[in-house]
């Protein structure tokens, strides 16, 4: 059979779908603040849910015994953990799922010989990095079992980055084999291309800083942080030293937030003004068509989920926008590359 066939696409198309999904689940988890409802970590038994009455007991007594019940949710009732509980549970579930599909398949087609040797390469890295992934979700998960109700940012954004990181790859294993043949129209614009996916990723991250550090629900005036002002004064006196506040200071993360939404819309209405200004072929005009629409859509969910302080659905459709973004930026960036 031949190697590197449509169905091995599908497969790692697949994969894509559901890390897709998985990315969805979780940031509705962080946004209803489920992430703490499961304490420990089991990774076969953890799959099967409290079935019960008494398991169900069994697991609130657990979440009893940590920061986030004690300090911010203490006298939640069951019911009301068991809302919380369906968010951590469905993600781990996804995950794990997400591993068995890659996994067993990858198997099967390397027990088959229908991989070629660059592919098999390919699919041990991304193996590598969905290991890595769920290693730090638990990472993410313990660092607020300690002291603080709430887990760290930094660990956050490293979990969510590498979420979209493995995507990407993913993706690109994936067109290298829909479109075998390619060919570089402008090397200028793809290093370009390159410096602007560089900035999209670091957008990204400071996506999750915002929402690890609970920064979208300050400063939520737009095109102003408040009164006015462009940059408000706790943009750099929140912490100390200064750099600082730009790392782990609320309105500091999201001033970075702010204005490298700025900046990425203008690299893309830059690659956009570019790729037109060039003989560009069917898929790479696709390409730039997408970058620009999803940029525009992006934005503007920004805009709103900033005003309208952060509802549960709008937050989730923003990191879906990110999501799709980065997606565009992945394909484009292949059209035009050797």
């Amino acid at each position: 059979m031949k190697k590197d066939n449509k169905t091995v696409i599908y497969w790692l198309l697949t994969g894509c779908i559901l890390i897709f999904i998985m990315v969805i689940v979780g940031g509705i988890t962080r946004l209803t603040h489920s992430g703490l409802s499961i304490s420990n970590y089991k990774l076969i038994s953890g799959v099967i849910p409290p079935m019960n009455e008494v398991e169900w007991n069994d697991a609130f007594d657990l979440y009893q015994q940590y920061p986030e019940y004690q300090k911010l949710n203490y006298g939640m009732s069951l019911e009301e953990f068991k809302d919380i509980y369906f968010w951590e549970w469905i993600h781990r579930v996804i995950g794990r799922f997400i591993g068995l599909v890659f996994i067993i398949p990858f198997l099967y087609f390397l027990i088959r010989k229908q991989l070629s040797r660059s592919t098999i390469k390919k699919a041990i890295i991304l193996l590598i990095m969905g290991g890595f992934q769920g290693f730090l979700g638990w990472y993410m998960v313990k660092s607020g079992l300690v002291d603080r109700p709430d887990v760290s940012h930094y660990r956050l954004a490293a979990h969510l980055t590498t979420a979209f990181l493995t995507f990407a790859y993913t993706f690109w294993v994936a067109l290298d084999l829909i479109f075998p043949n390619k060919k570089t129209i402008d090397k200028k614009l793809r290093n370009f291309i390159r410096l602007s996916l560089v900035v999209l990723v670091i957008q990204i991250i400071y996506g999750a800083f915002v929402a690890g550090l609970d920064a979208g629900w300050i400063h939520n005036h737009w095109p102003f942080m408040n009164e006015g002002k462009l940059m408000h004064e706790t943009v750099y006196i929140e912490k100390s030293p200064t750099y600082l506040n730009f790392l782990e200071g609320k309105s500091g993360v999201q001033f970075v937030h702010r204005t490298l939404a700025y900046i990425v819309v203008i690299l893309i209405l830059s690659i956009w003004y570019k790729a037109t200004r060039l003989d560009i072929k069917k898929w790479q005009v696709r390409g730039v068509n997408a970058l620009l629409i999803m940029v525009g859509v992006q934005f503007l969910l920004g805009v709103l989920t900033l005003i309208l302080a952060v509802p549960v659905w709008l937050g989730v459709l923003h990191q879906v926008g990110a999501f799709i973004l980065l997606s565009a930026m992945i394909f484009t960036l292949h059209r035009f590359s050797k």
